[in-house]
């Protein structure tokens, strides 16, 4: 292993992570607000970075064990380093606390130990929405975006983080691939902030809400999220972006080279709008039947938002959904497993590992009917390795173990099971609600200490896709080979 150059990788991440920083600072110095915590946590992230990174090592090569174990500290450093502010400026005292909000914040979770936001500093509220953006595509990726690199090196970073199925380039050469990517994703979300400008919400309102859109994470400076602004207008601004979010990156490549009849091609992206399509019809007509006093026209826009809020682990909300009828809380509990698309900033499974394991049954079937068949998984009318749909069934076994451990874990706390499962639910898929006392309207606060560090790590742990997490902390992986 490489401890050096893992060292001077981590030295440039809390170098990045310094600079950053300064953006909230400048946010805070504007409203008049206090700019001690971020300058107090930028010294601190100097004094550990400069010498980290004074000297490159010669040895600059690492390889696939060297590169998880790097992300996977980048991400808990970011974090642990991210917290500070919080603690500093007093608007959260407590660290655990605080870094519970950072890791959420940063795995694009929303999760949150809030009771109330809006009587924070806007430069705090700054930091926390805007570590959303910075996770949503990945640290890493940035750093791969503005340095450069070899190949080999930056291959392995970008597996470790980039979340799906399958990792790959754009284009051949990886920094370009992470330009393209961080390009696209700036651009969307500058537009997103524009089009919430011109539904009247105020420039402040309108950046953070779209970092957090961008990272599909949920902070909000409001205390009533979204639906706080009583703004129809913008609520379909969100939804809307909140979809486009969760959708493979990939495809928006292929639409700037003008490849339309590869997009038409993507079996994943069809289903993902029929089945949001059809989840926002049902929803609709169940609380249109349901709820008196909504009419057909706020029950598609309350279905569709909140739809699409979960499906891309977004977590905003319009409505108390906990107060929903039975079928569609069941939807939207389905969604929490599922996700949006590979390549884009949403949690949970993945609409492309969830059809791989379906089919992978299915040939099973077919294969105990006719034993001498012989037949193969296809994924956008691709042939997949066994290798590639036996990883799909592992991290589906691996998601629900850690599922079911975690809650099993932090039921010691004395909540009832809607709200621990649907707690732990929600960190491991990077959603941020649940139901029950962490639903839309509630939070985290009341959990002990242990659970909160428990779900911190269980949210780096499925923003990570958990490889990285679960390399970093088994022994055999710091041994010398």
């Amino acid at each position: 292993m490489n401890y050096r150059m893992i060292g001077y990788l981590l030295g440039i991440v809390l170098l990045i992570e310094a600079g950053l920083m300064l953006i909230p600072a400048t946010v805070s110095l504007i409203y008049g607000e206090a700019t001690m915590p971020f300058l107090a946590t930028v010294a601190i992230l100097l004094a550990i970075a400069i010498p980290l990174t004074v000297k490159k090592p010669k040895n600059t090569r690492i390889y696939a064990r060297d590169g998880f174990i790097t992300v996977a500290s980048a991400w808990i450093l970011l974090s642990a380093f991210g917290a500070l502010p919080f603690v500093i400026g007093g608007a959260i005292p407590n660290y655990i606390d605080a870094f519970f909000e950072t890791v959420s914040g940063f795995t694009t979770t929303g999760s949150t130990i809030l009771r109330e936001v809006e009587s924070l500093p806007r430069g705090i509220l700054f930091w926390r929405s805007f570590t959303h953006w910075v996770g949503g595509m990945g640290v890493l990726v940035f750093m791969l975006a503005i340095l450069p690199s070899d190949n080999g090196r930056a291959m392995y970073l970008l597996r470790a983080e980039v979340p799906g199925v399958t990792k790959g380039k754009l284009v051949p050469k990886m920094r370009q691939s992470a330009l393209i990517l961080y390009g696209i994703y700036v651009v969307l979300t500058v537009i997103e902030a524009i089009c919430l400008l011109c539904t009247g919400m105020p420039l402040y309102d309108s950046l953070v809400n779209a970092f957090a859109t961008a990272g599909t994470g949920g902070f909000s400076v409001k205390d009533g999220s979204i639906g706080a602004y009583g703004n129809p207008a913008a609520e379909w601004v969100v939804a809307v972006f909140m979809l486009i979010f969760g959708i493979n990156f990939n495809i928006y490549f292929l639409l700037l080279v003008k490849r339309f009849k590869d997009i038409l091609k993507s079996e994943e992206l069809r289903i993902y709008i029929i089945i949001c399509t059809v989840a926002t019809a049902v929803i609709a007509a169940n609380i249109c039947t349901s709820i008196s006093g909504l009419g057909v026209a706020d029950s598609i826009r309350a279905a569709f938002f909140q739809v699409t809020a979960i499906i891309s682990t977004t977590g905003f909300s319009t409505a108390d959904f906990n107060l929903w009828p039975s079928l569609s809380k069941t939807v939207l509990l389905i969604f929490m497993f599922l996700g949006a698309c590979t390549g884009s900033t949403s949690g949970g499974l993945k609409i492309s590992r969830v059809i791989l394991v379906i089919k992978n049954a299915f040939r099973s079937v077919r294969k105990t009917i006719s034993p001498r068949s012989v037949s193969v998984v296809r994924l956008e009318g691709e042939v997949l390795s066994e290798d590639t749909v036996k990883s799909a069934s592992n991290h589906i076994t691996v998601y629900l173990s850690i599922l079911m451990i975690s809650t099993m874990l932090i039921s010691i706390d004395g909540f009832d099971f809607e709200t621990n499962f649907t707690a732990v639910l929600s960190c491991i898929s990077n959603i941020g609600p649940g139901f029950g006392a962490v639903g839309p309207m509630g939070s985290f606060a009341d959990y002990s200490y242990f659970s909160k560090l428990l779900l911190s790590l269980v949210m780096l742990a499925g923003r990570l896709e958990f490889i990285p997490i679960l390399v970093l902390f088994s022994p055999s992986a710091w041994k010398k080979h």
